[in-house]
């Protein structure tokens, strides 16, 4: 019961689409049938898959996955079902594949809906008569597996066009289950995102938090990298602002996706922007008091955006002096060359000729 338990609240949520996915889980785990898990990229399909694994009977062996998707055509097939030594050019040894370290064991099929065909024709023989025939060997070997397969695609469609073999299809499809993209569950994201800043705090270090603005545009925004992309935000806001609340005007807006922006202006007016001190009191002066760049800017420097000096500055000054170092860069490339020059920076000769004088680059310029 205590590792019943404990594999289900890896399955972080209580959405009604995710408790009826735990309880699909309970109740297939038990037995030896092929599971096909479908879902968008990110949703967490290998974590279901190994979840039925460790709830299996099976547990005590081996979890083998392997992403169809990720190995070239050329080697999928040996590391699927092995080969010999001698078997082709660079094989040095003998080599088990998949199946057979996953004997008595799971096999997870990540990303099934991309195996090349002729290798589909391979696997439906497997999965049928339980024995791999290595590249190379002239014996059949025996192999006691469970197989979970999984895949973003549509696999009706992909039969339906002749990408995917429709036997295979439904030899895979015995427990079909659905796992909802994180916009279908967005009642878990909170609960989502305080686990990942658990997981990724720092030592002596408290999680980061949400301001409640920054609570309702995570639960607005439609999330197309799924549970993937709010982990990725969660590392990045720990190592931005580790300790602190994070509310998501105060973030420099290319730490953001540009679809959340879009979130954020709807709600703005919901939500009274606090201000600096309010939002962290005690840690409002860590960068300016002691002569620092503020985060925004020091993301904006490391990412080679200009930043507005705050006394402001005169514009024109400013695009002079741009200008006026492309100039000297381009020069520098061509060996001081005012024709090559011209012809990179797709400006005319006497253009530039009258630029390297109004800039003072003439010592260096030649007008060949």
């Amino acid at each position: 019961m205590h590792q019943r338990t404990f594999m289900l609240s890896a399955i972080i949520g209580n959405s009604p689409a995710i408790v009826a996915v735990k309880c699909l889980i309970e109740q297939v785990a038990p037995s030896d049938a092929t599971v096909l898990v479908r879902g968008p990229s990110g949703a967490g399909k290998e974590l279901v898959a190994k979840a039925l694994h460790e709830l299996s009977p099976r547990s005590k062996h081996r979890f083998i996955p392997i992403n169809c998707a990720a190995i070239p055509r050329e080697l999928l097939e040996s590391e699927l079902f092995g080969h010999r030594k001698g078997s082709f050019s660079g094989a040095i040894g003998d080599h088990k594949g998949r199946f057979e370290l996953a004997h008595n064991g799971t096999l997870f099929l990540d990303e099934i809906g991309d195996m090349p065909m002729d290798l589909q024709v391979k696997l439906l023989r497997v999965l049928q008569e339980r024995k791999v025939d290595p590249i190379g060997s002239q014996q059949s070997i025996d192999v006691n597996v469970r197989v979970i397969a999984a895949t973003h695609r549509d696999l009706e469609k992909a039969v339906a066009a002749g990408e995917f073999r429709e036997d295979l299809y439904y030899r895979l499809n015995v427990i079909p289950l659905a796992l909802p993209s994180l916009a279908e569950r967005k009642e878990d994201i909170t609960e989502l995102f305080a686990r990942f800043a658990e997981m990724e705090k720092r030592n002596g270090d408290a999680p980061v938090r949400l301001s409640r603005f920054s609570q309702a545009v995570l639960q607005q925004y439609e999330w197309p990298g799924n549970i993937r992309e709010l982990q990725n935000l969660a590392h990045r806001f720990t190592a931005l602002y580790a300790g602190q609340e994070v509310d998501l005007r105060n973030i420099p807006e290319t730490m953001l996706p540009p679809k959340m922006l879009d979130t954020m202006m709807t709600l703005a007016e919901d939500f009274p922007a606090p201000s600096e001190a309010e939002l962290n009191p005690e840690d409002s002066h860590d960068f300016e008091d002691f002569g620092l760049p503020n985060i925004e800017g020091i993301v904006r420097m490391a990412q080679g955006i200009p930043t507005l000096p705050d006394e402001g500055l005169v514009l024109k000054d400013h695009i002079a002096q741009i200008e006026r170092d492309i100039i000297h860069e381009a020069l520098q490339r061509t060996a001081h060359n005012v024709s090559q020059t011209a012809r990179l920076l797709s400006i005319r000769r006497t253009t530039l000729i009258e630029k390297i004088n109004k800039y003072e680059l003439t010592h260096s310029a030649q007008s060949a």
